[in-house]
């Protein structure tokens, strides 16, 4: 959604496939006020009405920002690829690309299994993942024949990505694709014989780690055209995805349960809880040298029992190997999917 501007810094973009808020909209927020005046913002979003609504929240606490709108949804070839010829019309550059879409459809929750977990010691793990069980999602199809989590999480963002490099790669200059990934990203949940999880129970899951593999495989491969890829997780933070996967839970009683994740945040600094918190890392790597920054690292969002925000990096359980398969595996679905589209587009009916 965001852009910089300051000497070769023109411009940057953080996709968000829901709507602008939660920790996209916090991210912005934190741009703007870390550079109100050098800083220019295009969110790129589904909704067009609720992108609109968050770029009027932005203008009013920052007047003189510069804020515009790119209407994409992730889960849509047509759309992503529209969305970056929209974006290479207005703009010859980009310096920033935060990959920050994500969708967990179709929650199942385990009730037995939030109890037993609720009273051991994988209560941590439990909240700060999905893990231990208690969440399994069922996926769903696109009007593209792909399966919607994998699509919308993980192949739309290598769909943008990959029309986007005329403004991405430039000699002599550096730029950042920032993913927001999960620390619900477990390798047992992926499998390169089965990219889009067509098999499993855990898509989420699986299309997070799928970006991790991803960002190693982009670093191997456009390096050397100065376009760097680094991976965030924001931590338990507290939004519409969130609240999504116990739908059935009345608002009063998340609010009971704060005060047992304030506790919890006493043992371990992944519960952010709010999405400016979230954002941490983010912003962090906004202010780094792409070429300073660990490809293997997770960049987490961290907050202390004090409240104070920092970010850490984490190595991440990912196999150079296995990234360069996905990548190609990749590559070869990009071309199967714009020869359908070419296909699509181009037939016409005589009556």
């Amino acid at each position: 959604m965001a852009l910089y501007v300051s000497c070769l810094r023109t411009s940057c973009i953080p996709v968000r496939v829901f709507p602008c808020s939660g920790i996209g909209l916090a991210l912005c927020e934190r741009l703007l006020s870390h550079d109100p005046e050098g800083l220019q913002l295009c969110l790129a979003c589904r909704d067009v009405q609720r992108a609109r609504d968050a770029r009027a929240a932005l203008l009013a606490s920052h007047p003189t920002a510069h804020v515009t709108l790119v209407q994409m949804d992730t889960s849509s070839v047509s759309s992503v690829i529209g969305a970056a010829q929209e974006v290479k019309r207005r703009y010859n550059r980009l310096d920033f690309l935060y990959l920050n879409a994500g969708i967990m459809p179709n929650p199942h929750f385990d009730v037995k299994a939030f109890f037993r977990g609720l009273f051991s010691s994988r209560i941590v793990t439990m909240f700060a993942t999905g893990g231990g069980g208690i969440l399994t999602q069922e996926d769903r199809v696109t009007a593209d024949g792909l399966q919607e989590i994998f699509m919308t999480n993980l192949f739309g963002h290598f769909l943008l990505i990959r029309e986007l490099e005329p403004v991405l790669c430039h000699a002599g200059l550096t730029s950042q694709l920032i993913w927001t990934s999960s620390s619900n990203a477990h390798p047992s949940a992926f499998s390169v014989d089965d990219i889009q999880h067509r098999r499993g129970t855990q898509p989420y899951s699986s299309s997070k780690y799928a970006c991790d593999l991803l960002s190693l495989a982009l670093n191997t491969h456009y390096n050397k055209q100065g376009l760097y890829s680094s991976v965030t997780c924001p931590g338990f933070v507290m939004t519409s995805l969130t609240y999504g996967i116990l739908p059935f839970f009345p608002p009063f009683l998340w609010t009971l349960l704060m005060p047992l994740f304030w506790l919890i945040r006493i043992l371990t600094n992944t519960f952010t809880l709010t999405p400016y918190n979230g954002a941490e890392a983010l912003l962090w790597l906004f202010k780094q040298q792409p070429e300073s920054l660990d490809p293997q690292a997770k960049y987490q969002s961290s907050t202390s029992g004090l409240g104070k925000n920092y970010t850490q990096p984490r190595k991440m359980d990912v196999d150079l190997h296995m990234s360069e398969v996905l990548f190609e595996k990749l590559l070869q679905l990009e071309i199967e999917v714009k020869k359908t589209l070419n296909n699509s587009s181009s037939d016409i009916t005589v009556l």
